[in-house]
């Protein structure tokens, strides 16, 4: 296959162009907090952390750190004018009642319907994590999916059915991926954008699943 992956900040990079203006977005810990550097400064989106901050900015220069300032993974984080703080109880409310229009969260597996499955592999010695992710997927008005492509092991994280413990079951509207972006839709998923040099017909293989193709 003749084809370079998109690195993680390209990942972030692709899905900060998907987010309109003024949308109110939850970025969750891991892969999803790259996409704060990416978002254009003449762009306004609302940073959302479960933590309990609202109108974060990107990450602050090296050295600029303030220690009481940090996202819901503890990275060191901006505040933009007019951003506030409040209660983890609030924060939670915020998520469950649908005040988010777009939650992005990195995930296992998603299924071709938009399962998602990101909190616990069912391995033995594997920690579960769920945090706010299952308030998440359910409370936010669309979900973005950020992951690889593939495991480690080189299997399919886009799955016809989840094999790990759900997070939400049909909740997941779009995948970035290193390789290629899709959508779910009630036909199947649809192949929004795939790195150069990488053919549909590639990319069906790699994940095993039927894929339709917008791109032509």
């Amino acid at each position: 296959m003749s084809h370079t992956k998109w690195t993680r900040e390209q990942m972030a990079a692709r899905l900060a162009r998907d987010i309109p203006e003024g949308a109110i977005v939850n970025l969750g810990i891991g892969l999803p907090t790259l996409v704060a550097a990416q978002i254009p400064a003449e762009r306004e989106v609302i940073l959302h952390s479960e933590n309990g901050v609202l109108g974060m900015g990107p990450p602050p220069p090296a050295g600029e750190e303030d220690p009481d300032l940090i996202n819901a993974g503890k990275q060191p984080v901006t505040l933009l004018p007019g951003g506030a703080f409040f209660h983890h109880a609030d924060s939670f409310a915020m998520m469950r009642g649908g005040h988010l229009d777009i939650c992005v969260l990195g995930g296992f597996q998603v299924s071709e319907r938009g399962d998602l499955a990101n909190w616990h592999t069912g391995a033995p010695d594997a920690i579960p994590a769920v945090g706010g992710a299952m308030d998440l997927a359910i409370g936010a008005k669309k979900t973005f999916v950020m992951m690889e492509l593939l495991s480690k092991a080189g299997e399919s994280k886009i799955v016809r059915e989840c094999s790990y413990p759900l997070t939400a079951a049909r909740c997941v509207a779009r995948v970035y991926t290193d390789l290629a972006v899709l959508e779910v839709t009630p036909q199947g998923l649809r192949v929004l954008d795939r790195v150069p040099g990488l053919a549909h017909e590639e990319l069906q293989a790699l994940t095993g699943l039927p894929l339709i193709d917008s791109m032509e």
